[in-house]
């Protein structure tokens, strides 16, 4: 009787009908995996099992929707719904007390619930996988990517240029979408931590405080997405705070707040690894949480400065911490923290690069915290190999493809492409040159050329040039997945998030930035690929981290921390007044600050 009185959560009414519609597929086309593999992802929805019984049922009378779910639908399109920013109506209004009877109801709908928010299928979803979201904002504002306008594909009013010229605007639709997504996860988490904290009043579960400390790690780190994009942003606890309650708290706030949570949740958490298969894959675990606590810990000199417009930053050796009953400067708790990953079993690389990023790459001993995918289980997809691939590139593979995202001249030269110091995780992360099919074939145009990608030809508007179609060398860091579906976005790797290799170049960029050396750290990264030994001075890192984690989503971050991302670069002039630092967070949508005065606007903007 208690698996019967497992309850349903959805966003809307059309995506409950998706997920119908997949859960029913997930139980008669299970795909052709070894067992190992798809054991971790049948571990992670065996909570939801319970579900697929009443779910036929639920199909058949989906036009009398029960209270639970209904309080679900109502719920995300009355507090969540693209035009509003934290409605005045509590959710508690509505009636929930079916939904957290159990420990079990608890985990469900308190915490498994948050992790459908994680990756997406709609622009501005997710935290990587889809379009006009973190990922892009991230990627596409920086000197790693750019989006040529190829005639008429990829104008779209200026959008995508915009973003490579810093030239955004506060109106602008994306970074309203990615603001509205964030706080989505934010306040979802809020109202689960008071409904375990309510169950907690009468229930003694032994689960319940790491049930907590997940859903508090959860929101810690989707705060730490807003502060790192928006700078000053509202600190909300609440999920029931009337708009007109809302303040607006200081970055160094916003950013002291994240740490403290993910240090009180960290001890209570899983060692587990989440990448990998079992109960915890594509969970917050330890890991997680520490790898958090060393970026926050690395960006510390940006995150506690109220005033980025200033020209002076906070020193990181000035910059202290409590860590473990020890007092720590910047650098000093990066080192401590990338440290504890060792201790929790991340100590050492996965022996080939391209495994971190193949089709089953469950198995890595490297990835910390990645987005899981299965065209069958879940609804998560992958847009930036379908986004790149010239068409008949993509097609070739019996997928498709949009011609779209290129390396930059930039990136090109970091690689040193066509030298005879090339790096040699370019031909891993890039397309280049004459491209092949998986046999082996060579793929040609529709008039009967070879396509063949020209780097160097790239730039930010290539119309009714002779390359308009062939600039650009195009992502390839992802094995190609032939039976991916849904044009090729719907595919088995998983996205990776957090990796050991970022790990290891964040201690090294520590110890460099404290007075030591980092050459051990930046070397072993560098011998996993066979490249060259090199000294690890502050240049070389942010070279090899452009290097090692090419679209990956940490450039833009990367180039604020080194002072470099407002300068100017190939098919890029810096704005006016944009030395002061201005566009390293992204403005408070207009929009927003309509709905609140009291919101002040980023400077410069």
């Amino acid at each position: 009787m208690e698996e019967e009185r497992m309850k349903r959560y959805m966003k809307n009414r059309n995506q409950f009908l998706q997920k119908v519609e997949l859960f029913m597929q997930s139980r008669q086309q299970l795909p052709q995996k070894s067992e190992s593999l798809l054991q971790g992802k049948k571990e992670l929805v065996q909570n939801t099992e319970p579900i697929l019984r009443r779910v036929e049922r639920l199909s058949k009378q989906i036009i009398y929707p029960s209270r639970i779910l209904l309080f679900f639908l109502v719920t995300s399109l009355t507090l969540f719904s693209c035009d509003k920013f934290l409605q005045e109506n509590p959710k508690d209004k509505l009636p929930e007390e079916d939904v957290y009877n159990t420990i079990s109801e608890v985990y469900l709908n308190a915490v498994a619930s948050l992790y459908t928010y994680v990756g997406g299928y709609s622009d501005s979803q997710g935290l990587q996988g889809t379009g006009r979201g973190v990922y892009d904002l991230n990627t596409f504002t920086s000197d790693e990517a750019i989006i040529p306008t190829r005639g008429g594909d990829w104008y779209d009013g200026g959008f995508w240029q915009g973003l490579y010229l810093h030239d955004w605007g506060v109106e602008n639709d994306a970074i309203q979408a990615t603001w509205e997504y964030l706080y989505k996860v934010v306040m979802l988490s809020n109202k689960s931590l008071e409904r375990i904290d309510k169950f907690a009043e009468t229930h003694s579960d032994a689960a319940l405080p790491a049930y907590r400390a997940e859903v508090q790690a959860m929101r810690a780190m989707y705060y730490y997405y807003l502060m790192d994009l928006f700078g000053r942003i509202p600190l909300v606890q609440s999920s029931s705070v009337a708009m007109k309650e809302v303040v607006q708290s200081e970055r160094k706030t916003v950013f002291e707040f994240v740490f403290k949570e993910l240090q009180e949740a960290a001890p209570l958490l899983s060692d587990a690894h989440s990448n990998q298969s079992g109960p915890y894959y594509g969970r917050i675990t330890r890991p997680v949480a520490t790898f958090l606590l060393a970026k926050l810990a690395l960006n510390s000199e940006v995150y506690t400065d109220n005033d980025w417009t200033d020209g002076q930053r906070p020193d990181g050796k000035n910059i202290k911490f409590t860590v473990n009953g020890n007092e720590l400067n910047a650098w000093e708790t990066v080192i401590y923290y990338c440290d504890q990953l060792k201790a929790l079993g991340y100590n050492e690389l996965e022996p080939k690069y391209e495994t971190n990023f193949s089709i089953f790459n469950e198995s890595s001993i490297e990835n910390i915290f990645t987005i899981p995918m299965n065209k069958t289980l879940y609804t998560n997809q992958m847009q930036y190999l379908f986004r790149s691939r010239h068409y008949n590139h993509a097609k070739a593979y019996g997928l498709s493809g949009e011609n779209g995202p290129s390396a930059t001249i930039e990136a090109l030269e970091t690689f040193g492409y066509e030298t005879a110091e090339q790096d040699p995780r370019f031909d891993i992360c890039y397309f280049a040159g004459v491209v092949r099919d998986l046999k082996g074939n060579i793929i040609k145009l529709d008039d009967g050329t070879v396509l063949e990608y020209l780097p160097w030809k790239v730039a930010l508007d290539i119309t009714d040039t002779p390359y308009e179609q062939t600039a650009g060398a195009r992502m390839k860091k992802y094995e190609v997945d032939p039976t991916a579906t849904k044009d090729g976005k719907l595919m088995e790797n998983d996205i990776v998030l957090f990796r050991y290799a970022d790990a290891l170049l964040m201690k090294s960029e520590a110890k460099v930035r404290n007075g030591a050396s980092g050459d051990e750290e930046l070397n072993e990264v560098r011998s996993r690929v066979n490249a060259s030994s090199r000294p690890a001075t502050l240049e070389n890192i942010l070279s090899e981290r452009q290097l090692e984690l090419a679209w990956e989503g940490w450039r833009r971050q990367d180039l604020v921390r080194f002072g470099k991302f407002t300068r100017a670069y190939s098919s890029r002039p810096q704005l006016p007044d944009e030395g002061n630092g201005y566009t390293t967070v992204f403005p408070i949508p207009e929009k927003i600050r309509v709905m609140n005065t009291k919101l002040k606007q980023n400077p410069g903007y």
